[in-house]
């Protein structure tokens, strides 16, 4: 480029370059900014401490359940066979039987700190689309007899 041309593209990239004086503030600083304003959380209370003591589980009592709650897994496993599904979880445990008629699902809890964990409540839905069932009607379609 040659510097006829150079010069005037110069200028005009210095020009941008420069601060124009707004009225009111002399031109040496920009207008000032307000405080920002923080906004201080609520105080929130702590998280209380989790139990540790033993809660004692809530037990279903429906009629024509009587052979299932209150039983402990041994019991179950001769009444109905093999479960399907055994799941152990703290002292928590879930047993699910299954025919072509229905699904239930038996879930054991202790009934005392340290006990061996026994049924303590019951769901039954259809096999087919799992919509809720008789509960009692499930335990009668799984009884071995």
């Amino acid at each position: 480029m040659t510097p006829r041309l150079l010069a005037p593209l110069l200028l005009t990239s210095l020009a941008a370059c420069t601060t124009i004086p707004q009225a009111g503030n002399g031109g040496s600083r920009p207008p000032a900014r307000p405080p920002v304003q923080t906004q201080v959380p609520p105080p929130t209370r702590p998280a209380p401490p989790p139990q540790t003591g033993f809660l004692a589980p809530q037990v279903q009592r429906l009629a024509g359940l009587e052979r299932v709650i209150e039983r402990d897994g041994a019991t179950l496993v001769r009444q109905f066979g093999q479960p399907r599904l055994d799941v152990r979880e703290g002292d928590m445990r879930k047993l699910q039987f299954s025919s072509s008629a229905c699904v239930l699902d038996v879930f054991l809890y202790p009934l005392r700190q340290g006990a061996e964990p026994v049924a303590t409540w019951v769901d039954a839905r259809r096999a087919s689309d799992g919509q809720e069932v008789d509960r009692a009607a499930c335990v009668a379609a799984l009884a071995r007899g």
